[in-house]
């Protein structure tokens, strides 16, 4: 194959995994990076730092509009943020001291589990309007219970967030395997906004994806620094994710999203498998 058909590949692909990175609120990452290790080869350190760009670039162009859109909690956002950006930082270390079977291992645990929370998700009309019993009083202080408008059924929904200090703590954890693995701790971040904080799955997409650059950018620049940042890949990976992840926006907006995440659930199952072929050295 080609150097330039692989760029061309790989721009598709990019496209692929914004489409359904900022759908999903996950960045992309899980599936870019076995795209780029499995069918073209990359080294798995090269297809981090890559995935790493491509997720800041979902982030800049899914983030805006969900914004706009009164989808994001900023105020969560922002408090989740401190958290899984130091756990990045971490997570951007180790990643560069563990030898690529380790990294492959780890990343099919990981993206298995996101497979099977997707695939448990439910969400009705019913679910959205969190308000029974007592909100928690640091949610209270910090004012981190929103609104919005679901254009789904065109009712607007105020909701409360529950169990913000056991948040906090996961999206250190969901930090750490952006930085191991480049995949922006979406995959994390989203079933504990909607599972355990008890945010309305629109709007935990939303918010993720407003998160997702800022942690990504934590680690990316340790990757840059130690030369594992290929300029073409990149330059491919951003204008594909960029264009893609516009796309997966309106189609959040539009649809109900578990009629597509159990489709989203199977693929990542099914990624998890084969990474975990590759990282028992079989392909």
């Amino acid at each position: 194959m080609s150097p330039i058909d692989v760029l061309l590949l790989l721009a598709l692909a990019a496209f692929l995994a914004g489409i359904a990175g900022s759908f999903l609120g996950i960045g992309g990452g899980v599936f870019l990076i076995p795209f780029m290790t499995l069918a073209l080869g990359i080294d798995i350190k090269v297809a981090i730092a890559t995935s790493l760009i491509g997720v800041i670039a979902t982030s800049c162009g899914a983030a805006s509009v969900y914004v706009r859109d009164h989808l994001t909690n900023l105020r969560l956002a922002m408090f989740l943020e401190v958290a899984t950006t130091l756990g990045a930082i971490v997570g951007a270390v180790v990643g560069l001291l563990l030898p690529g079977p380790y990294l492959f291992g780890v990343f099919a645990v990981v993206v298995v589990y996101a497979a099977a929370a997707m695939a448990r998700t439910r969400e009705t009309a019913k679910d959205r309007a969190y308000q029974a019993g007592e909100e928690s009083p640091l949610a209270s202080r910090l004012g981190l219970g929103s609104v919005y408008f679901d254009q789904e059924d065109q009712g607007v929904y105020r909701y409360r967030v529950d169990r913000p200090v056991a948040g906090f703590g996961i999206s250190a954890t969901a930090g750490l395997f952006s930085g191991l693995l480049g995949v922006g701790g979406g995959f994390i971040k989203v079933p504990a906004m909607n599972m355990l904080m008890r945010v309305p799955m629109k709007a935990a997409v939303a918010t993720s994806n407003f998160m997702i650059g800022v942690t990504a950018a934590a680690s990316a620049f340790i990757y840059y620094s130690q030369g594992w940042v290929n300029p073409n890949f990149a330059a491919m990976v951003i204008v594909g994710v960029f264009s893609g992840s516009n796309l997966g926006t309106r189609v959040l907006i539009r649809s109900k999203a578990q009629r597509v995440r159990f489709v989203f659930s199977i693929f990542l199952a099914v990624i998890g498998i084969l990474m975990a072929i590759r990282a028992a050295g079989i392909v």
